[in-house]
């Protein structure tokens, strides 16, 4: 058996997400393994890096499996890329140590939220930028996000169960805010993130940037450990995964 790395994009607006599902066959993950299953002959499981919720996109998601076969990585990522969908596609293929593993190997992982605040959105790029009504200042958000940088209990900033029994401590090693034209790219760098997290987080500090919520209350939200003390959740189509960091 060999094991193979793949670095993987997707427009995430018809998928229930990366995650397998038994009631769907509309995931990223159920269509790749589909796919390799088809190649092999035999039963293929992916580990994804992360898994993006129904509608986000990825630019660099990754992942990894072990396969019974003659083919190179080339042969690999050429059919990959022959029999998924137009929405789907593998960029790079590499044959890696048997130890690899695409999520536990990872060290970090990096997203961006665009925001339209401004003006027509651009009927191209629509799929990947969320229209918002009103413009957001941009200053107040950067000194809200300031606060959420570091290692903190996000608990209060993700929408797991009540029950969840894992720590929801995480840590945010960059928290950026930059205007371009008419968008504001937000852009969070971490180890690892909660269910909804990064929605959450850009969601609070949109009410920042509207006024109706001061940059200062973040510690009190961190403290609270309450998802109701937090901002709304952000529409998925904003949301890019950009990178995963080994």
């Amino acid at each position: 058996m060999k094991n193979f790395r793949l670095t993987i994009q997707y427009d995430g607006r018809r998928y229930s997400g990366w995650q397998r599902q038994g009631n769907t066959d509309k995931t990223v993950q159920g269509k790749v393994e589909q796919i390799l299953s088809r190649m092999t002959g035999h039963a293929v499981e992916i580990n994804g890096a992360g898994r993006t919720d129904a509608g986000v996109h990825a630019r660099a998601q990754v992942a990894n499996m072990k396969l019974d076969t003659d083919k190179t990585a080339g042969e690999i990522m050429a059919y990959l890329n022959e029999y998924l969908p137009a929405d789907i596609a593998v960029t790079a293929c590499a044959e890696m140590p048997e130890r690899f593993h695409a999520r536990l190997n990872a060290k970090g992982k990096r997203y961006c939220y665009r925001l339209c605040d401004g003006g027509v959105p651009d009927v191209f790029t629509r799929g990947y930028v969320c229209a918002w009504e009103n413009r957001l200042d941009e200053n107040a958000m950067r000194e809200a996000a300031a606060y959420l940088v570091g290692t903190h209990d996000f608990r209060a900033f993700s929408s797991v169960n009540k029950r969840f029994k894992k720590s929801t401590v995480r840590t945010i090693t960059a928290l950026e805010i930059e205007r371009k034209g008419n968008e504001l790219w937000i852009s969070v760098q971490g180890t690892g993130f909660l269910y909804n997290m990064v929605r959450i987080l850009v969601g609070t500090l949109v009410e920042v940037g509207e006024g109706t919520r001061a940059p200062q209350s973040m510690p009190d939200i961190l403290d609270s450990l309450d998802r109701q003390q937090a901002g709304i959740t952000m529409p998925p189509h904003g949301l890019m995964l950009e990178e995963i960091f080994y």
